[in-house]
């Protein structure tokens, strides 16, 4: 009997989007290698028919909304989970938002495993209203869930509160390691090889980016950091801080999508700036060190269990200027910690690695096969 499982909660294959994205289409890729059909289910925009086509030998269902942002997500959820339920096979969702629609697995006994992300509820930037809808269906999650995916070991310590350990497992992000990259995206933007400390993040305060601006900017460096992401003082007072606390070697490109280019700055980066504060395991610190890039990291338990003795940790704007002095002192310290780096990536965080993990996870879960009608028996 072929082993089979629906992936939902994602906007589906190629990854376009981001982390779950990613994740989903590199599982789903490795299943396949292994025998298994994988039906992925896929957003898409406009109004119509649900559409079905195979895409590298992963089944993609097609369900277009014409409703956009979180409502349209939410549509997107609940259709599905409708269209899943016609059917017996393994779920494995991504992320916990729309939880209360996975009450109909529950109610259809089909096994679902839910990836639980982050502590999604309690960051600021999603305003009271959207804090207390994911909060409540963090706790869905965790009680229809069959059994929950933490990235992290600290996210695994938190949804301990909400659901017993034989019901959680820790599953990290992966990334593919970036063994050489072209030095034309580098040059294109001005920048040389080696001259540069990159910084990629969401430009939000929790992500440590004017402590990070700040602390680069207190004395001349001879190196560039170049921050990606879309700034506009006249829109967002942090990000007017942000910029206002540039100094001349602060080098803001925009926001840059294509993982190309974006691989291509990593890997002939200097190191990497990492200030991210919440979460588990982020899938920018792992694609850093997929190209052994050495790390500033902000202190915390997050990263400090992800990047280990690859990285040097700061807790504000005066630690973070220390740490790019002591980069820029001493190359046998930044040869120390590229080697840390990619030791430390190749050790836990591959893609092999982390689908092998699912696999051995969805494999406790497939449902017993069908036993078929005694006139289909005898026929």
């Amino acid at each position: 009997m072929t082993k089979t499982v629906r992936i939902l909660g994602t906007h589906g294959v190629p990854a376009a989007y981001g982390g779950f994205e990613t994740a989903a289409e590199n599982i789903a890729l490795f299943l396949v290698r292994r025998g298994w059909r994988v039906v992925v289910y896929c957003q898409a925009e406009g109004s119509g028919p649900t559409t079905e086509d195979t895409w590298r030998g992963i089944e993609r269902v097609h369900i277009p909304v014409s409703l956009h942002g979180w409502k349209g997500t939410s549509k997107f959820d609940l259709i599905s989970i409708r269209h899943a339920c016609r059917h017996r096979d393994l779920c494995l969702t991504f992320g916990y938002n729309t939880a209360v629609f996975n009450l109909l697995q529950r109610l259809h006994g089909i096994p679902n495993v839910i990836n639980m992300d982050g502590i999604e509820w309690s960051r600021a930037r999603w305003g009271w209203a959207k804090q207390a809808i994911l909060y409540v269906n963090e706790r869905i999650g965790c009680y229809v869930g069959n059994h929950l995916i933490a990235d992290h070991p600290e996210i695994e310590k938190y949804l301990l509160t909400r659901a017993p350990q034989r019901k959680i497992t820790t599953l990290t992000y992966g990334a593919d390691p970036v063994p050489d990259a072209p030095l034309a995206p580098v040059l294109a933007l001005g920048l040389q090889p080696g001259g540069y400390l990159t910084l990629i993040a969401r430009p939000i305060p929790e992500n440590s980016i004017l402590e990070m601006v700040t602390g680069f900017s207190a004395k001349p460096r001879g190196k560039k950091l170049v921050v990606l992401g879309n700034f506009d003082a006249s829109l967002d007072p942090y990000h007017a801080q942000v910029l206002a606390a540039a100094g001349p070697e602060v080098q803001f490109v925009g926001a840059i999508y294509d993982p190309a280019i974006v691989k291509a700055l990593r890997f002939h980066g200097l190191a990497y700036a990492h200030g991210h504060t919440v979460g588990g395991t982020n899938p920018s610190l792992v694609e850093a060190m997929a190209a052994s890039n050495p790390v500033i990291a902000h202190d915390n338990a997050y990263n400090r269990w992800v990047a280990r003795d690859a990285a040097l940790y700061f807790k504000d704007a005066a630690g973070f200027s220390a740490c790019v002095g002591e980069l820029l002192a001493s190359p046998a310290r930044l040869t120390e910690l590229r080697t840390a780096s990619a030791a430390r990536f190749l050790q836990e965080f591959t893609w092999d690695h982390v689908a092998g993990q699912y696999e051995d996870l969805l494999l406790k879960f497939l449902p017993a096969p069908r036993a078929l009608p005694s006139t289909e028996v005898n026929k």
